[in-house]
């Protein structure tokens, strides 16, 4: 019998495609990763900072060329290089995470106006931040693989053994400071998000963890032990 397991598993991509509840979890993820897109433009829209990883990535284009949403798909595979150290599986939803967070953001910047009253500007940015950990929780309970910057967080606490809240506070701290160093935009919306993305997604992700059939290790047989010769 399989065992079922609750929490997140580590799955090589082949496994992650075999263990099972393949269709709702496709739609879990890219609910989550559609969901996710629209969060960071509503964070930016609303203009009361951006999130940390999003600070770091209106820094970059301050230096460079290009637009917002293909800093965000570069950053991506950068970040995947320090998944090595780590052992951190990617997998389909790693790859669909790269891409299409990206080109909701950018869809979500040119269909969403920035509004000009405080009160909406609130909205947005709080919106932002419930949806985006509502958002993360869901693809990352998808067990397909996380995105990119998720992963740090996942294997940095399988790795370590510390809570989501910890880890991920800790790495939204430091990409927080690495961003504002480049001039990317800070503000209370950033403050909000870095303090409360990481508790959000502690309480949400055991919630939308899909439940998985992962196939039990065989335990080998004792060999038979040699009798002594009388």
């Amino acid at each position: 019998m399989p065992a079922q397991r609750r929490q997140l598993a580590a799955l090589n991509p082949i496994q992650q495609l075999q263990a099972g509840q393949v269709p709702r979890r496709l739609v879990q993820l890219y609910l989550g990763l559609i969901l996710y897109g629209a969060s960071m433009g509503l964070m930016i829209q609303g203009n009361l900072g951006l999130d940390p990883w999003d600070v770091l990535h209106s820094g970059i284009t301050k230096h460079l060329d290009v637009s917002f949403g293909t800093v965000v798909i570069a950053m991506s595979f950068v970040v995947l290089l320090a998944w090595i150290p780590l052992r951190q599986w990617p997998g389909f939803g790693t790859i669909s995470n790269a891409i299409v967070i990206g080109l909701v953001t950018d869809l979500t910047l040119t269909t969403v106006a920035r509004p000009d009253e405080l009160w909406l500007r609130a909205v947005f940015m709080v919106a932002g931040i419930v949806v985006n950990g509502l958002a993360g929780a869901m693809y990352i309970g998808a067990q397909f693989g996380p995105g990119p910057r998720d992963g740090l967080m996942t294997g940095l606490v399988r790795r370590t053994g510390l809570s989501v809240r910890l880890v991920r506070t800790t790495i939204e701290v430091i990409v927080l400071g690495i961003g504002w160093l480049l001039g990317g935009v800070v503000g209370l919306g950033t403050v909000a998000y870095a303090l409360a993305i990481g508790p959000i997604v502690h309480v949400l992700l055991p919630l939308f963890t899909v439940k998985l059939s992962v196939p039990a290790v065989p335990t080998p047989s004792p060999q038979p032990q040699e009798q002594p010769e009388a």
